[in-house]
C-alpha cells in the first residue's frame, strides 16, 4: 500500500474504534447517549477510509482487490456504506452493536499490511501477549458460565414444562434469573474476547509482520470471536432468549475450547 493510503486507513480504523467503544458499552449496558458520538466518528472514519481506498486505486491504476488486506478493507467500507444507509433510511441503529465491532476489526486488520518496527523493548512484548493471555482466559471463563448457566437453563425450562417435583432441580434459579445471567456472562465474555483478540492481533502483527495470515489458530480466534458477534446481535436485535440463546451460547464455548486447543498446540512456533 502506497504510505498516505494506509496512513488514512489506519486513521479511519482508529475513528472506528470510538464505535467500537460504543458497542461494548452498549452490550455492558453503559452506553447512555454515546451513540450520536460514535456516530460522528464513524462517519468521518467512512470518508477517511474513501479516500484510502481511491488513493491506492490511483497509486496502482486498479481496484485494490489484489490481495487479502485490499479485499478486506474494500469489503469493510461497503459494510460501512450500508449500514450508513439502513440507519439514515430506517433508523436501525441497533446494527450498530454488530457492525461497529465487526468493520473496525476488519479494517484494523487490512491496516496491517505494512509491517512496523520490532518491539521497543522484550518487557513491553511479554507483558503485551500476559495481557491478550487474560483477557482470552477472563473471556472464556464467563463463556463458561453462560454454557453452565444456559445448560441449567434448558433442565428448568425442560422441568417446568414436565411439572416435574425433583427436589434438586427445584433448587435450581428461576428462568428469568437464569436468562439475566446468561446476558451479563455473556456480554463480558464478548468484551473481553473482543479486547483479546484486538491485544492478540496486534501482538502477532508485531511479532511476525504480515506471517500471520492464514494461522489455523489465529483464523480459529477470529472465527469464535464472530460467532460470539453472531451470539450478542441475535440477542440483541432479534431478542434470541431461552432456548436458542442456550443452544448458541454452547455452540461458541464449543469453538472457543477448539481455539483453545489449536493455540495449545501451536504454541512452540507462535509463542515465546
Amino acid at each position: 500500500m502506497a504510505d498516505s493510503s494506509i496512513f488514512w486507513l489506519r486513521v479511519a480504523a482508529f475513528l472506528y474504534a470510538v464505535g467500537l467503544l460504543h458497542s461494548l458499552l452498549s452490550i455492558l449496558r453503559k452506553a447512555h447517549g454515546f451513540y450520536g458520538i460514535a456516530l460522528g466518528a464513524f462517519r468521518v472514519g467512512v470518508v477517511l477510509h474513501g479516500v484510502a481506498i481511491i488513493e491506492l486505486a490511483r497509486t496502482e491504476g486498479r481496484l485494490p482487490v489484489e490481495n487479502f488486506y485490499g479485499t478486506i478493507s474494500l469489503c469493510a467500507f461497503l459494510f460501512a456504506l450500508v449500514f450508513l444507509f439502513v440507519d439514515w433510511r430506517y433508523r436501525f441503529a441497533s446494527t450498530s452493536v454488530a457492525l461497529f465491532p465487526l468493520i473496525f476489526l476488519m479494517t484494523l486488520v487490512a491496516g496491517m499490511e505494512r509491517p512496523v518496527a520490532a518491539w521497543p523493548d522484550m518487557r513491553v512484548r511479554d507483558a503485551w501477549l500476559i495481557v491478550h493471555i487474560i483477557l482470552v482466559l477472563a473471556g472464556y471463563a464467563a463463556l463458561l458460565l453462560t454454557a453452565v448457566s444456559s445448560v441449567f437453563y434448558l433442565i428448568q425450562e425442560r422441568r417446568l414444562k414436565r411439572k416435574s417435583n425433583q427436589t434438586l432441580l427445584e433448587k435450581l434459579p428461576p428462568l428469568g434469573t437464569l436468562d439475566e445471567l446468561i446476558s451479563s456472562s455473556m456480554g463480558f465474555g464478548f468484551v473481553l474476547i473482543t479486547l483479546g483478540v484486538i491485544f492478540g492481533l496486534l501482538w502477532a502483527f508485531i511479532e511476525l509482520g504480515t506471517k500471520w495470515v492464514g494461522n489455523p489458530s489465529i483464523t480459529l480466534s477470529l472465527l469464535t470471536w464472530a460467532l460470539c458477534l453472531a451470539m450478542i446481535f441475535m440477542r440483541a436485535s432479534a431478542g434470541w432468549r431461552g432456548r436458542k440463546a442456550a443452544v448458541m451460547a454452547l455452540v461458541v464455548l464449543s469453538s472457543g475450547a477448539l481455539t483453545w486447543i489449536a493455540h495449545t498446540g501451536l504454541r512452540p512456533t507462535l509463542l515465546p
